[in-house]
């Protein structure tokens, strides 16, 4: 039976560029590849795209109010499901994905940050880290060297716990920053 994967860490670990490795290998094996990214991800449009410059076309943009099964008959005919920005997922559509890796024995692999700039879980992290059958962190470092744990939001260049959860780095004013603990105390929570 396929299992449902989560591998999570924060911005800058990677992610989104292990995601488009894999979909790499397994096209190059000749083998079809499904990528998913849920809509409100506006960063890239209909591309998953990784800071080192590489991007792929999305093959399904995950409305609010879709699941994986509203695209049932293209995504059976894929041997591996990979789903970038997990974290955006509600916990119906987490769910969805582990239900479907079981029933049609494909593999899901889903990519996320698993908590937000407040040091909170995510909706769909929360429910990824429950349901899935392997879980995988995937590490940076802060500036300081030390493994990074919590991404950090800037606004304006200052460091801010306050906001609406989901705001797509990538403009002028809005940027993420991967810190350690110690580091996250020291230069967000403690200025605050």
């Amino acid at each position: 039976m396929s299992k449902l994967y989560f591998r999570y860490g924060v911005m800058t670990a990677g992610k989104s560029t292990l995601l488009l490795q894999v979909a790499h290998n397994y096209r190059t094996n000749g083998m079809n590849v499904i990528i998913v990214k849920p809509q409100i991800d506006t960063k890239g449009e209909n591309k998953v795209v990784s800071r080192i410059g590489i991007s792929s076309n999305v093959d399904i943009l995950l409305g609010l109010t879709e699941n994986i099964y509203d695209y049932e008959e293209i995504a059976k005919q894929s041997c591996c499901i990979l789903v970038d920005e997990s974290q955006f997922l509600t916990k119906e559509q987490a769910i969805s994905f582990w239900k479907f890796s079981k029933e049609f024995n494909i593999p899901v692999i889903c990519y996320g940050l698993k908590t937000n700039f407040k040091g909170e879980l995510f909706e769909g992290s929360a429910t990824l880290m429950a349901y899935a059958d392997e879980l995988e962190e995937l590490k940076t470092i802060c500036n300081c060297g030390k493994t990074a744990r919590f991404n950090a939001r800037k606004v304006n260049g200052e460091f801010t716990l306050s906001g609406e959860e989901v705001v797509i780095d990538g403009n002028s004013e809005v940027e993420y920053i991967p810190l350690c603990g110690k580091c996250y105390l020291k230069k967000v929570i403690e200025p605050i």
